[in-house]
C-alpha cells in the first residue's frame, strides 16, 4: 500500500472531531501518504488554540514526517462576500489568523471559498465580486508576508461555483500569486465537465481534491460510492502539467480503510 499511498495526500476532514492535526499527521506518515491537508476546526487545528510550541510541533512534523500542503477553512461559518460588513470583517479577521497560522506551521497554502450568496435574494454579481476582491486585497499581502499562498476553491454553494466564473473573478483581481484548487466532487455535483474545468483553471492550478458524489446529493464519499467518472482525467492532469500530490478529501465513518481503498482506485485508474 505504501507505494500507492505515497502518490496521494490526505485531507483530515474525516478526523476533525476525533483526532488532533498532529496525531493525524503521524498516522498518515505511518501509512505512507505523501502529503496532508489540515482542516481548520476547533479541537483539531484552530489558530486561537495553538500556542507557539504547538505551531513548532506541526512545522517540525511537516518538515520531517509529512509535508503540509495546505490548511483548509470550511466555508460554513464565514462569508467574505456577505452583504453585512460585520460578517465580512469577522470572516477576514478569522482568515487572517488562519493565513498567519499557515505561515507558522509551514503550510504551502490556505484553501478558501469566494463567499456565499442568498439563495432567495442575492446581491448582484458585481457587488459580490467587489467584496471578494477586497477580501483578496486584505489576505494576499498577509500570505506573501508569511510565506504561503491563497488557493481559491470551486465550491458548489459559493457564488462562483464553476471553473469559468471562478477564474474570471480571480483573473479580474489580477494578483498572480493567487492560486486555484479544483475539487472533482464539487465540479461533478454542479454538472461541470471535469476535463474542461481542469483546462480552465490550468494557469493557476495548485491542488486537486478528489472524493465521490452524485449529482442528486452532495457528498465527499469514498470513491466507488457515487457516480463520478475518473476515466480520462489522469491524461488531462498530465496535459495541464499538474505535478502536486492529489488530495483525497474523503469523509467516512471508517476513514483509514476507505481512504486507502480510494487511493488504490485512483492508482488503478492511472493517477500518479
Amino acid at each position: 500500500m505504501n507505494d500507492v499511498a505515497a502518490r496521494f495526500g490526505v485531507n483530515t476532514y474525516a478526523y476533525i472531531y476525533e483526532s488532533s492535526a498532529a496525531d493525524c499527521m503521524r498516522r498518515f506518515a505511518e501509512q505512507g501518504y505523501g502529503a496532508t491537508e489540515l482542516m481548520l476546526s476547533p479541537g483539531h487545528l484552530w489558530p486561537s488554540e495553538l500556542d507557539a510550541a504547538a505551531r513548532r510541533e506541526l512545522r517540525g512534523l511537516g518538515e520531517t514526517r509529512l509535508p503540509i500542503a495546505t490548511l483548509n477553512m470550511p466555508s460554513l461559518d464565514i462569508n467574505i462576500a456577505s452583504s453585512a460588513e460585520e460578517v465580512r470583517a469577522y470572516s477576514l479577521a478569522l482568515l487572517t489568523d488562519c493565513v498567519r497560522c499557515a505561515g507558522d506551521v509551514g503550510a504551502g497554502g490556505v484553501v478558501i471559498g469566494p463567499g456565499k450568496a442568498s439563495a432567495l435574494r442575492p446581491m448582484s454579481r458585481a457587488q459580490m465580486v467587489g467584496h471578494f476582491h477586497r477580501a483578496l486585497d486584505t489576505l494576499a499581502p498577509v500570505a506573501r508576508a508569511v510565506g504561503t499562498r491563497l488557493l481559491i476553491e470551486n465550491v458548489p454553494f459559493a457564488f462562483l461555483p464553476a471553473a469559468d466564473e471562478l477564474m474570471a473573478a480571480i483573473d479580474a483581481h489580477g494578483d498572480p500569486d493567487i492560486r486555484a484548487i479544483y475539487d472533482f466532487a464539487n465540479a461533478h455535483f454542479i454538472g461541470e465537465d471535469l476535463a474542461a474545468g481542469l483546462r480552465r483553471v490550468q494557469a493557476r492550478l495548485s491542488l486537486v481534491h478528489v472524493s465521490d458524489t452524485t449529482r442528486a446529493a452532495y457528498r465527499h464519499d469514498p470513491l466507488g460510492q457515487g457516480d463520478l467518472v475518473l476515466a480520462g482525467l489522469p491524461e488531462v492532469l498530465a496535459e495541464v502539467g499538474y505535478r502536486e500530490p492529489i488530495m483525497l478529501e474523503v469523509i467516512s465513518a471508517t476513514p483509514d480503510a476507505d481512504i486507502a481503498d480510494s487511493a488504490r482506485r485512483m492508482a488503478a485508474a492511472g493517477f500518479a
